[in-house]
């Protein structure tokens, strides 16, 4: 392997109702201050917790946007693409490219805090193993 994760890139349209909070989120990047090496893309750094994002449940951090009410966000300064998303009215259309890392091997789900590396029951079975083979021999050869 080359070391490099795969991704699945997809897009959405997201449309937020603005709420008491504004749209509920942050963002990064533009042509003066890039987040992503060679991107000027606008950039999801934040998701305010009961804002219109949260509640929506679709945006996520990390998320690109590339337009919103079909304003392209390609080329624009930081506090441009700010200024957008504040004049941007009461009903607001995202257009969003979600980058989804592609796990390698077999699916499964790992919880937080759960430890990775060789489950339990591939370290346990041999032993279990080991251990009848051992009692076998044991009451065989006692006499």
């Amino acid at each position: 392997m080359n070391g490099r994760a795969a991704y699945v890139v997809t897009e959405e349209e997201i449309n937020l109702t603005r709420g008491p909070s504004g749209l509920g989120f942050n963002i990064v990047g533009g042509t003066d201050q890039q987040y992503v090496s060679n991107d000027s893309g606008i950039y999801v750094s934040r998701i305010k917790e009961n804002g219109a994002a949260a509640l929506d449940g679709r945006l996520q951090e990390g998320d690109k946007i590339l337009s919103i009410n079909g304003q392209d966000l390609k080329n624009l300064l930081h506090q441009d693409a700010v200024d957008l998303f504040r004049n941007a009215g009461y009903a607001v259309s995202l257009r969003v490219q979600h980058r989804l890392q592609v796990q390698n091997g077999p699916i499964g789900h790992r919880g937080e805090g759960e430890p990775s590396g060789i489950p339990i029951a591939m370290v346990l079975v041999p032993l279990f193993a080991l251990t009848m083979v051992a009692a076998w021999a044991f009451m065989r050869y006692r006499q």
